[in-house]
């Protein structure tokens, strides 16, 4: 049995190359990994005095050969290949050990050039582990030193290797040729090409999306019985995102609790203060901080108790016993935390069927958005895609504009604020009411924002909710007056709106003469 190994990350490589020997396997390698297997006394063959020819090109030629190829591609079950690796003097190949060179992590570098990043464009490599892979019958091909390991193991406990691992390993090489060459499409077609020696100018958007997604898990089926589905993750997750999650206990997840569990964890993950968020069929129908998660949970499950039977349950603060003790009072499909005292976890035990999710808070916090995460958001259309940047703003205290004669008290200015960041997670449009950091009406997804206002007030009315007083946030601008008349024979004092409208002053003059305070954010809040 003969392996060739010729990696760029030596990570585990000598003792692979151990193991390997020990079992009685000829080494072949090149370059700089022959020399580190030579420096530590293991017996291995350089590939240049297999092909009779030097390593060439700064090293851009080194294994395209037919003795590489042709004893990684022969079937041993052909006769007329054999026969030709004999009359030509080559030898098979049964194990190619290959990882290729870093050019992921290459044009990720600031200041990185267009030459850096062609030198770093693998030739040779994936060609030797295409040829392997296609050619898994007969050759096993490793492509990460995660799969060191349990192939020596294998080799030790029955001196070969399965079809089962050999085609694992098959399909997971393939994967890593797609994953790399998608990278480089990504890149050079994302380039205004000035000069090859210059940091090339990027498009944040490339001329080809090359999306490399891998799939989690099969669901049961998809948004109704009728479809089929299956939950998949970015090969690069964001930290601190729904899907880095771990399942505690409870069901298989379906569809629409992954759908509404990220609305839920992406909207609680934005607070900086112990908060829980409800949501309901994509929408948030009960918001609110709090002294710590009971306080939280409270007041969000006040705003609409109705709406949260059987809803998605989040916090962005490790889950206590006495939180836990309230949630399980009703009926809930998935809750969410970044953690759970041993109380906690005790208390749902008993309720086996309640899914139970850990998730990590991204680093850094609410505003890792600004440090390079989660930079872009996908929709699927007719054939095609719609790609955007996220919807990451986050709003400060100092970008309001107050454009009406009546101010804003310290106290409405946060409940503005905080009824403006729930907003951002409401589907269009939506009009929220807040008091004392807490959801006092959310009115969601209407073709008319006089209906998301109207349907707010008529939810608050069914909790026994009290409007007086409260901070509403409208995800986009008035068009007219009646808006805000309406918002405002609700009950509201202060109002929180994009602008941008034609009749602004008219509706600045219509808070004036109600008597109401209304701010500008100068940012509209879509959700569709």
């Amino acid at each position: 049995m003969r392996a060739l190994l010729s990696v760029s990350d030596k990570t585990g490589i000598v003792d692979l190359a151990r193991s390997l020997h020990a079992l009685g396997v000829t080494l072949l390698s090149t370059g700089g990994t022959a020399k580190l297997l030579a420096g530590q006394g293991l017996p291995v063959t350089e590939v240049a005095e297999v092909t009779g020819f030097p390593e060439m090109l700064d090293g851009r030629v080194k294994t395209l050969h037919p003795k590489v190829h042709g004893g990684l591609l022969a079937r041993r079950d052909l006769p007329e290949h054999m026969a030709a690796l004999r009359e030509h003097g080559i030898q098979t190949i049964d194990i190619l050990v290959v990882n290729l060179y870093p050019f992921e992590a290459t044009v990720a570098k600031a200041g990185c050039t267009l030459a850096d990043a062609i030198e770093n464009i693998d030739i040779g490599g994936p060609a030797m582990v295409r040829s392997a892979a296609k050619n898994w019958k007969d050759v096993a091909v490793l492509t990460d030193a995660s799969q060191y390991a349990g192939v020596v193991e294998e080799l030790q406990a029955s001196g070969r290797l399965s079809d089962k691992t050999r085609f694992g390993l098959s399909v997971a090489a393939f994967n890593r040729i797609s994953n790399y060459d998608g990278a480089i499409s990504d890149y050079l077609s994302s380039i205004a090409f000035d000069a090859a020696d210059e940091v090339p100018k990027r498009s944040a958007y490339s001329a080809q999306a090359n999306g490399r997604f891998i799939k989690l898990q099969d669901l049961r089926y998809g948004e109704n019985p009728h479809q089929t589905a299956a939950f998949y993750r970015d090969l690069y997750p964001a930290p601190g995102s729904l899907v880095t999650a771990k399942q505690l206990q409870g069901k298989e997840l379906s569809y629409n609790n992954i759908a509404d569990a990220d609305a839920a964890w992406e909207c609680v993950k934005s607070f900086d203060e112990p908060a829980c968020v409800i949501v309901k069929h994509a929408n948030p129908c009960g918001v609110a901080v709090g002294g710590g998660p009971l306080q939280a949970y409270q007041k969000a499950f006040q705003t609409d108790p109705t709406s949260a039977f059987g809803g998605i349950i989040a916090f962005n603060r490790p889950l206590d016993g006495a939180a836990a003790e309230a949630i399980s009072k009703q009926f809930v499909e998935v809750l969410m935390a970044p953690a759970y005292s041993p109380e906690a976890l005790a208390v749902f035990k008993a309720k086996a069927n309640v899914r139970v999710l850990q998730i990590d808070l991204p680093p850094g916090g609410p505003t890792a958005w600004d440090k390079g995460l989660n930079l872009s958001d996908v929709k699927r259309v007719g054939s095609g895609l719609l790609i955007q940047s996220a919807d990451n703003h986050v709003l400060q205290r100092e970008d309001l504009k107050v454009v009406t004669t009546l101010q804003p008290t310290p106290q409405q200015l946060e409940d503005l604020l905080f009824a403006w960041k729930v907003a951002k997670f409401v589907k269009s449009n939506a009009i929220v009411f807040c008091k004392d950091g807490m959801t006092m009406g959310v009115g969601a997804g209407q073709m008319s924002r006089l209906d998301s206002a109207r349907i707010a007030s008529i939810k608050a009315g069914h909790a026994n909710l009290s409007l007086q007083g409260t901070a509403v946030a409208s995800d986009a601008f008035f068009p007219f007056r009646d808006g805000l008349d309406v918002v405002v024979d609700a009950g509201a004092s202060c109002v929180i709106q994009p602008g941008g409208s034609m009749r602004d002053q008219e509706v600045i003059d219509a808070a004036n003469e109600r008597g109401v305070a209304m701010v500008f954010s100068g940012v509209r809040h879509f959700r569709h």
